[in-house]
């Protein structure tokens, strides 16, 4: 059965990315949070998805421009969604993982492509080398998300020791600049539900890699995942699963049948020509901030490595 992450924490619940939201997926019983990331202008790693605070939260403004200390700042908004709660930083949820009861707890840090990924990633290696023990308590947990490959030499220069994953929604992008750095692949779940998705899933099977489908609310899509044998469901709703799951280990075949297949045809995000759409919007978004997809080679790996050994001496 799938490992259930918990997307945004319990987020379907609490107030995303909070550590109230992650500790409730906790206490639900995921195995793993997927978060998100991007850095205040005074060097704090603050869990949030989007780029501006707008949305979610009482206050204004991209995170990139305001301070976290100091009168007005970043740690002074609350949610606007009950119960309220305060913004949560990338130490606040490694202090909470390092916690006795929580070092089971797998952490799915999504890199935003707002960001400056050297700059982020010396930040968060400072945070993740002050934990005791963290090479064998904490670093095997965390699995670094990236969405572009400009970010793939970065994070293997400043943070080594985390496993990468590819996220995103084109397969061809996944294969093509992603396959040889990632052993994770983290997919939008109706590209895997498609004709090269199937093969996908199928490939990464045969190379031992896994695959993560996101975000997987409905019910009938959870059956479908697992049908398919994916690794790892992200959800808004891990109780759903939880619940859902433990069924299924006692009687597969009588729940799986009161799950309907019919999305397939009832839902536009399943047909081509929207995904397609989706797909290119994506790809235009990306590129937007972090510049034209390209391949990485060694060489560039080993400049950057380089630059970092430097800067350290």
């Amino acid at each position: 059965m799938p490992e259930c992450w918990g997307h945004r924490g319990a987020s379907a619940t609490f107030p995303e990315n909070t550590l109230a939201s992650f500790e409730a997926a906790i206490r639900d019983g995921a195995e793993g949070i997927e978060s998100d990331v991007h850095v205040s202008v005074d060097d704090v790693v603050v869990m949030f998805h989007d780029p501006s605070v707008d949305r979610v939260t009482d206050g204004t403004g991209l995170i990139r421009e305001r301070l976290w200390h100091g009168e007005g700042g970043l740690q002074q908004l609350r949610t606007v969604k009950e119960p309220k709660q305060p913004l949560a930083t990338f130490e606040e949820t490694i202090n909470m993982l390092m916690r006795p009861e929580n070092q089971h707890v797998k952490f799915n840090v999504d890199v935003k492509v707002q960001n400056k990924p050297a700059h982020l990633f010396r930040l968060m290696h400072n945070i993740i080398s002050s934990q005791p023990e963290w090479e064998t308590a904490l670093a095997p947990r965390i699995l670094l998300g990236l969405w572009h490959p400009s970010f793939l030499p970065h994070a293997k220069a400043h943070l080594p020791y985390c496993r990468r994953s590819y996220i995103g929604q084109d397969i061809a992008v996944a294969r093509k600049y992603f396959w040889d750095s990632c052993d994770v692949f983290s997919i939008k779940f109706s590209t895997l539900a498609m004709a090269d998705g199937a093969k996908f899933r199928k490939d990464c099977k045969q190379a031992g890699k896994r695959v993560m489908a996101w975000t997987v609310n409905d019910p009938e899509h959870m059956v479908e995942a697992v049908r398919w044998g994916i690794d790892v469901i992200i959800t808004d709703t891990t109780k759903t699963w939880l619940d859902l799951r433990s069924a299924l280990k006692v009687d597969y075949d009588k729940i799986a049948a009161q799950h309907s297949r019919m999305f397939y045809w009832t839902t536009l995000e399943f047909y081509t020509p929207i995904q397609f759409v989706s797909r290119r919007r994506d790809h235009s978004y990306l590129e937007g901030y972090a510049g034209p997809f390209r391949k990485i080679d060694s060489t560039e790996v080993t400049r950057v490595a380089s630059i970092v050994s430097a800067a350290e001496a």
